[in-house]
C-alpha cells in the first residue's frame, strides 16, 4: 500500500508550485464573488427590502433556481438568511466545476499527454499522482473556506456572525471537494480525458436538476443528493453543519473506490472501452464535412440530449407554480398587478440559463479545431487539396448549426413540459416558448463569432471565451437581484436582448447582433487564413 502512494508528498508540492498562479485566481476569484456581495445585499434589504426578496422567492420557480430557505416567516429574514438562500447554491456549483476540471485534466488528460509515464519512470507510486491532486484540490477548499468565512465575517454585519460565515466557506469548500471526487472516480471509469470531463460535469448538472425537483416538491429529499448536503447547511439560520459530515463520508468512500478502481486499470485506458470502428470508413469521411460531424458526433449528441432533458426538468415546475399562486393571495394579487403570470416571468429568466448552456456547444466545436490542429490530427490534411477555408468554415456552420438545434430542444423541452404540467390552465403555448428561445438565438452566435474570433487571431484564448459565457451568466443571474447599475449590466451580451414572453420582440437588437457576430467569424477567418499552424502545442 506505502509503495503505490511512494512520494506523493514531493508531487503535491511540485503540484502547489506548478500551479500557484492558477491557485491564487480559483481562491481570489471564487472567494471574493462568494463573499464580496455582502454591502450589496445590505442595500437590498433596506426598507421593506428583506420582506419583499423573501416573498419573491418562496415561488417555485424561484427555488428551483437558489434553492429552499427555513425561514417561515417574512418578518424572520434577515440579512444573512438571504444572502445565503441566494449565493450558496451557486457559488457551491461553480467550486464543484471548477475542483472537477481541475482534477481531470491533472490525471487523465496527463495520462493521455504522456506525463503521468514520465513521472512514473522515477521512484514514484502508480498511484501517487492520484493522491497528490486530491490533496492538493483539498488544501485549496480549505483555504477558499477560510478566505470566505474570514472575509464574510469582516464586513461585522449583525445577522453575519462569524460562525455563519465560516459555515458559509466550508460548505462552499466541501462542494469543491465533492466535484474532485466525482471527477476523480469517473477519470478512471471513462475511455478518455474528454468522457470524464464531460460526465463529471454531467453527474453535477443532473444533480443540480434533481435537487431543483425534490427542493420543490419535498426538501427531505434533497438530504440524499450530494449536492443538497451542500447549501441545506442553511447558515446563519439553523447552522447545521451535519450535511458537512455525510459530505465527508461520501468523499472518503468516493476516493477509496478510486484508488480501488485505479489499481485495477492499465495507464491511459479506463473501465469502459472505446468503441471499435469500422474496418472500412464511410464514404462520408471523404469529405470536411463528414470528418468533422463524425469528430463532434459524441458530444453533439450529448450535449442535445442534455439540453431536451434540462428543458423538461425545468418545464415540469411550472405545474407546482400554478399550485403556489392559488395557495399564496399575495403573490397572486403581485402578477395580477403586474400583468405578467408567474409562467411567462419564469421563462424569461430560464430561457436566458438554457441558452446560456446551449451556447457551449458551438464554443466548444469552434475550440475543437484548434485541439485537433495541435494534436497533430490533421497535418496531413494540410497536404491534400483541403483549403483552410473549408477546414475553417465547415467547423464555424457545425457549430452555428448545433447552436439552432439546441435552442430548439431546449426551448422544445422546457415548452413540452410545461403545457402538459399546467394542463388547461396554461397561459402560454409552444410557440410562446419557440420564440423566446430563439429570441436568445443572437447570443449563441455572438459567442460562436467570439470563438471564431479567438481561432482565427490567438487560439490559445479559445477557452477564454467560456469564462466570459460564465461572467455573462452571472451578471445576468445575479444583476436583478444585486440591482447592478445599466451601464455595467451591459457589459453582457445577453443584457440587451429583452425577455420574451415578458418583452416584446426588438427586431433590430436581433438584426444587429446577428449582423456582429457574423462580422466576427469573418474577421476570425482572415485571422485563420493568415496565422500558422500551431502544430504539436
Amino acid at each position: 500500500m506505502k509503495e503505490k502512494f511512494a512520494r506523493w508528498n514531493v508531487l503535491f508540492a511540485q503540484y502547489l508550485k506548478r500551479d500557484w498562479k492558477k491557485l491564487i485566481i480559483w481562491i481570489v476569484g471564487l472567494g471574493l464573488f462568494s463573499a464580496g456581495y455582502v454591502p450589496a445585499f445590505e442595500e437590498i434589504g433596506k426598507g421593506q427590502g428583506l420582506q419583499g426578496m423573501y416573498e419573491t422567492l418562496q415561488n417555485p420557480a424561484m427555488i428551483s433556481m437558489v434553492g429552499p430557505t427555513p425561514i417561515d416567516t417574512a418578518a424572520d429574514y434577515t440579512l444573512g438568511a438571504m444572502y445565503a438562500h441566494e449565493m450558496l447554491l451557486f457559488c457551491g456549483l461553480f467550486a464543484m466545476i471548477i475542483a472537477a476540471l481541475h482534477v481531470v485534466s491533472h490525471t487523465r488528460k496527463e495520462e493521455e499527454y504522456g506525463l503521468t509515464e514520465l513521472v512514473r519512470s522515477f521512484q514514484v507510486g502508480r498511484q501517487a499522482n492520484s493522491l497528490a491532486v486530491i490533496a492538493e484540490v483539498v488544501f485549496i477548499n480549505i483555504v477558499l473556506a477560510l478566505v470566505i468565512g474570514g472575509v464574510m465575517a469582516s464586513f461585522g454585519v449583525d445577522t453575519i456572525s462569524a460562525k455563519g460565515s465560516f459555515l458559509f466557506g466550508a460548505s462552499i469548500g466541501i462542494a469543491g471537494i465533492l466535484g474532485a471526487v466525482i471527477a476523480l472516480v469517473m477519470a478512471q471509469i471513462m475511455p478518455t480525458s474528454s468522457g470524464a470531463t464531460g460526465s463529471s460535469l454531467g453527474i453535477v448538472g443532473l444533480l443540480y436538476i434533481v435537487r431543483a425537483g425534490t427542493d420543490v416538491s419535498n426538501v427531505d429529499f434533497s438530504m440524499v443528493n450530494p449536492m443538497g448536503w451542500t447549501y441545506l447547511t442553511f447558515p446563519f439560520t439553523e447552522n447545521n453543519w451535519f450535511p458537512l459530515i455525510l459530505a465527508v463520508a461520501f468523499c472518503v468512500i468516493a476516493v477509496i473506490i478510486a484508488f480501488t478502481l485505479e489499481g485495477g486499470r492499465d495507464m491511459g485506458a479506463g473501465y469502459l472501452p472505446e468503441r471499435e470502428g469500422r474496418e472500412a470508413a464511410k464514404k462520408s469521411l471523404l469529405s470536411v464535412p463528414g470528418l468533422f460531424i463524425k469528430l463532434n458526433k459524441g458530444m453533439i449528441i450529448s450535449w442535445l440530449i442534455a439540453f431536451v432533458i434540462m428543458g423538461a426538468a425545468y418545464g415540469s415546475i411550472y405545474g407546482d407554480m400554478q399550485t403556489f399562486l392559488g395557495s399564496n393571495e399575495m403573490m397572486s394579487q403581485m402578477f395580477t398587478i403586474a400583468g405578467v403570470s408567474i409562467e411567462a416571468s419564469f421563462t424569461g429568466t430560464i430561457m436566458m440559463v438554457m441558452i446560456g448552456l446551449v451556447s457551449i456547444l458551438p464554443i466548444a466545436i469552434v475550440n475543437k479545431l484548434f485541439s485537433e490542429e495541435a494534436r497533430l490530427h490533421l497535418s496531413q490534411l494540410y497536404s491534400t487539396k483541403v483549403t483552410r477555408a473549408q477546414l475553417y468554415w465547415t467547423s464555424v456552420i457545425l457549430a452555428i448549426a448545433a447552436g439552432v438545434v439546441g435552442v430548439l430542444l431546449a426551448s422544445g423541452g422546457l415548452g413540452g413540459t410545461a403545457i402538459s404540467a399546467m394542463g388547461d390552465s396554461s397561459s402560454m403555448n409552444m410557440g410562446d416558448f419557440i420564440a423566446a428561445g430563439y429570441n436568445f438565438l443572437p447570443s449563441v452566435l455572438f459567442f460562436t463569432g467570439l470563438a471564431a474570433l479567438a481561432l482565427g487571431w490567438a487560439p490559445r484564448l479559445g477557452k477564454v471565451i467560456y469564462a466570459y459565457l460564465g461572467y455573462s451568466f452571472a451578471l445576468n443571474y445575479f444583476g436583478g437581484i444585486l440591482d447592478l447599475p445599466e451601464w455595467f449590466s451591459k457589459t453582457a451580451v445577453q443584457s440587451w436582448i429583452p425577455r420574451m414572453p415578458i418583452d416584446k420582440f426588438d427586431g433590430a437588437t436581433f438584426i444587429t447582433m446577428t449582423v456582429i457576430s457574423m462580422a466576427l467569424m469573418v474577421f476570425g477567418y482572415i485571422g485563420y487564413r493568415r496565422r500558422d499552424m500551431v502544430e504539436g502545442a
